[in-house]
């Protein structure tokens, strides 16, 4: 079962410092590139990962292909993809060693998230961190 309660949605938030996001956009009108912006307002350390356009640079970090290029241990993958996309992204974050998988708002995808808890990730689906944060009061990573 994806993460529901708020205090294991916001124990979860507290335990991460680094997160991979794949779908990361450089086009200030998309989500993701706004996320990316405050997730790292908030004091995380985010690794965008998008294959259309790796090598640039969107708010200061390089951008890679794929997560196994990253070489840093991984607290968090969040997930922006298309719901059919979305297993893919979750099988890469299983193989990167991640601690959790994070889907998207409207990212909904019960095979990969079972896949995910089966290999000891936690789960939260349908959700964006950038709206939870502030909602749960979780303060920023020191």
């Amino acid at each position: 079962m994806p993460l529901t309660r708020d205090e294991d949605i916001s124990e979860l938030l507290r335990e991460t410092r680094t997160i991979a996001m794949i779908g990361a956009s450089d086009r200030p009108d998309r989500p993701s590139y706004r996320v990316m912006q405050y997730l790292q307002e908030q004091g995380y350390r985010v690794f965008p990962v998008n294959p259309q356009i790796t090598g640039e640079h969107i708010h200061g970090e390089y951008v890679w292909r794929e997560l196994s290029q990253i070489g840093e241990p991984i607290d968090l993958v969040d997930i922006f993809r298309r719901p059919i996309a979305a297993g893919e992204a979750v099988d890469e974050a299983i193989a990167a060693g991640a601690k959790a998988v994070w889907l998207q708002i409207g990212v909904i995808n019960e095979e990969a998230a079972d896949r995910a808890e089966a290999a000891g990730l936690k789960v939260v689906m349908d959700r964006c961190p950038k709206i939870e944060i502030p909602r749960l009061g979780v303060a920023p990573v020191a």
